[in-house]
Order: C-alpha cells, then sequence, then structure tokens
C-alpha cells in the first residue's frame, strides 16, 4: 500500500468516523427528547419490545459486510450508551 493511498483511506475512514459520532450524538437528542415526552405522559423510558422491534429491522435492512450478530451487537451497545448519557 503505498503512502497516497494510506493517507486517502485513513482520511475517508476519518470522515466516516465524524459522521458516526455526529450521528450518533444527533440519536442521543432525540432519545432525550422522547425521554421527556415519555415523562411528562407518563411511559416507562425503556421498552424492551420496542428495542427488540428496532434490532430485528436494523438487522434485516443491513446490507453488509458487517454481520447481523455485528449489527445487533453494535446497537445494543449504542442503545446502552443512550441509556446511561441520559442517566
Amino acid at each position: 500500500m503505498s503512502d497516497d493511498t494510506l493517507r486517502r483511506l485513513r482520511d475517508e475512514i476519518a470522515e466516516r468516523d465524524l459522521t458516526i459520532l455526529s450521528a450518533v450524538n444527533e440519536r442521543v437528542r432525540l432519545v432525550g427528547e422522547l425521554r421527556r415526552h415519555k415523562d411528562a405522559v407518563g411511559v416507562a423510558f425503556v421498552d424492551p419490545a420496542q428495542e427488540e422491534l428496532l434490532l430485528k429491522a436494523l438487522e434485516q435492512a443491513n446490507d453488509g459486510p458487517l454481520s447481523r450478530d455485528g449489527v445487533r451487537r453494535l446497537f445494543l451497545e449504542i442503545l446502552a450508551l443512550t441509556k446511561r448519557e441520559l442517566g
């Protein structure tokens, strides 16, 4: 791999990392808004059935190369992270 190729690939990866960071921050913001609404109307914050629907939908939407198990593990961590961030 030439230095130009290495640099280009690292730059592209860094761009994707920033996109992921922005998307996760926006997701946390939206879930915070959802939590405030649920609190106001007396609905439990965590909905395991909804989480499972989300995970299954994401697994089905995935066209790889990330495996179905990889999708599930990634989003389980995102769900856990979101809950931790929103306390």
